[in-house]
């Protein structure tokens, strides 16, 4: 007897009915036709192909799904029976499936530090679950969907959340087979599992595998299965090092613009970078023709109705020399921003060490940066002795010839993103932090998070081992071949740059008035049509700050949920809104 038939038999075996029979004790989220399962998961709908009897109602079911939604057909033994029915609409996923037999399952000594995972339980929950499938690019659960099934027993949301704020910092999605349909082999599978991409703790992936793990085999099942995109090799060295087995099974997926990426091969849009990338993909939602120029540099063409834009990432050619030189050269900035009675920290041109000593002895903390430059690159942050001074001045000038000495001003850096005379986006960015494990060295901490960083951003972010990450460690006690305490945390750089391995963290909606109305006032200064404003700020939600830069190519990616790239491409073709 065919595997399939076989399965389906001893399906209606345990349910004590015929195939045709009426569905029973089903979970009122499970919509099935005779034994055809299919399970709403809120992202798009699970489909249980061994379920099927019939190919052409599998490939009918998997037609059927709605716009927007990411539809999978799992378990499918005969997929080149099932594409040959819909070959222009249906595609093999190039994913792996793995397995984990509970019943062998070793729990980890290590508990998870500074972080609980833990099923979600409020609405806020939810927004924030939505906010971290943003961040990775994946299709998020509506809030309303995961509120109103977070009792369901066949589809529970997972998430890993900070101990000291709260903040959601993984999500992942279990699915209980037995609840679903009755599963005789007491199955369930583990679905969208996502990071977020600023957080800080170490093995978060790994405790949402793990403690997933733990509850179904609370719950008596056999084995937990999941399927993986077979280019992910860093998760799938975490399955196969957890024991997960791969199995010989397949997956079929509609084809539509969300799994483009995935049956049409390798395009020259892939290989932008991602601040690029999320502006390329919301041009091509809307049907707008991209020409890749160079995607190296970040430099495409956008065509439409016979308008044709070259940008470099957030750069147009909106923007003109004048408005970008004005943000180029800090110095210049600092004067516009001064003359427009918007707030700003003292600032001095380097001219010779003396000058520079009386400076930093009046400010007793002083910022030493290049007067061009982009991404962090050779700034020292809180600089309080004449030779650090010096120091700074040296690594500077690596960068630029003319040196600015600014003010210190201690408080939170913040991001604000404006486009078309508008605030679209405003985030907190935090300096790289490590935690210590008792074990490892702090360079040994430092390299660690900075590969997670890294797999995080693609590439985008990490943390240098240099000069000012050396004078951060020195500054706070430590040396770099130090083990840091179990437990304790080490700032290792006081800039926040993404680059340089800092975090970013959404505060749109706190944002106070005032600081919405500097942000404008200061790109109708600069007469900038798209800008990053970094500000220093005591709390996002107050009225007081300081200006210290601003940004002419900001990156638009990692503002998730915030919608950025959509209004970019607003600005460039207006007449798209809304498509």
């Amino acid at each position: 007897m065919p595997k399939r038939e076989h399965y389906r038999e001893r399906l209606a075996r345990q349910r004590g009915a015929s195939l045709a029979g009426p569905n029973t004790g089903q979970s009122p989220d499970v919509a099935q036709a005779n034994a055809d399962t299919i399970i709403d998961c809120g992202w798009g709908r699970l489909i249980f192909a061994h379920t099927f009897s019939d190919n052409r109602k599998l490939a009918d079911a998997l037609l059927a799904e709605l716009p927007g939604n990411r539809d999978i057909a799992f378990y499918v033994h005969d997929p080149h029976v099932l594409l040959a029915m819909e070959p222009q609409n249906l595609f093999l996923d190039p994913s792996h499936t793995y397995r984990l037999w509970l019943d062998r399952y070793k729990t980890s000594p290590l508990r998870p530090r500074g972080f609980t995972v833990r099923l979600m339980n409020n609405r806020e929950d939810a927004e924030s679950v939505r906010r971290v499938y943003l961040a990775r690019q994946m299709i998020p659960p509506p809030v309303e969907f995961m509120w109103k099934h977070r009792t369901s027993r066949s589809v529970q949301f997972f998430v890993a959340s900070d101990n000291h704020t709260g903040e959601i910092l993984g999500a992942a999605t279990g699915i209980d087979h037995v609840e679903a349909f009755n599963d005789p082999e007491k199955g369930s599978s583990l679905w969208a599992l996502a990071v977020d991409p600023q957080a800080r703790h170490p093995g978060v992936g790994q405790s949402l595998v793990r403690h997933i793990a733990e509850y179904f085999i609370a719950r008596g099942r056999s084995y937990l299965d999941l399927s993986v995109i077979h280019s992910n090799r860093a998760a799938i060295r975490l399955y196969e090092h957890l024991k997960f087995e791969r199995i010989n099974t397949f997956t079929v997926k509609k084809k539509n613009p969300f799994n483009e990426p995935l049956f049409i091969g390798d395009q020259p849009q892939e290989k932008l970078n991602p601040y690029a990338k999320i502006i390329v993909r919301e041009a091509q939602r809307r049907g707008i023709s991209v020409e890749v120029l160079d995607a190296d540099a970040g430099f495409f063409e956008l065509s439409f109705g016979g308008r044709a834009i070259t940008c470099r990432e957030s750069l147009s050619e909106l923007t003109t020399s004048i408005a970008m030189s004005r943000c180029d050269d800090k110095a210049v900035t600092h004067r516009i921003l001064q003359h427009a009675k918007l707030r700003v920290p003292g600032q001095v041109t380097f001219h010779d060490q003396s000058q520079a000593e009386r400076f930093l002895d009046k400010f007793g903390s002083v910022v030493v940066k290049p007067a061009r430059g982009e991404q962090g690159a050779g700034i020292s942050v809180d600089v309080r002795d004449k030779e650090s001074l010096r120091q700074a001045v040296d690594e500077a000038k690596k960068h630029c010839e003319t040196v600015l000495l600014e003010e210190f001003v201690r408080g939170t850096d913040l991001r604000i993103i404006v486009i078309d005379g508008e605030v679209v986006a405003a985030a907190t960015r935090r300096p790289p932090r490590i935690q210590g494990t008792g074990q490892a060295t702090i360079r040994e901490l430092i390299e660690k998070q900075s590969r997670r960083r890294e797999a995080a951003t693609d590439g985008e972010s990490s943390i240098p081992i240099d000069r000012e990450t050396k004078r951060c460690v020195q500054d706070a006690g430590f040396s770099m071949e130090q083990v840091l305490p179990y437990g304790e945390y080490l700032t290792v750089r006081k800039t926040a740059n993404l680059h340089t391995g800092g975090t970013i963290h959404d505060v749109t909606r706190k944002l106070h008035p005032t600081l919405r109305q500097a942000a404008v006032k200061a790109a109708e200064a600069i007469q900038i049509p798209v800008t990053g404003l970094d500000f220093i700020v005591p709390n996002p939600a107050g009225e007081d700050y300081v200006i210290i830069e601003a940004n002419e190519r900001p990156g638009l990616a990692n503002h998730e949920p915030q919608p950025t790239a959509e209004r970019f491409i607003d600005l460039l073709f207006p007449n798209t809104v809304g498509a």
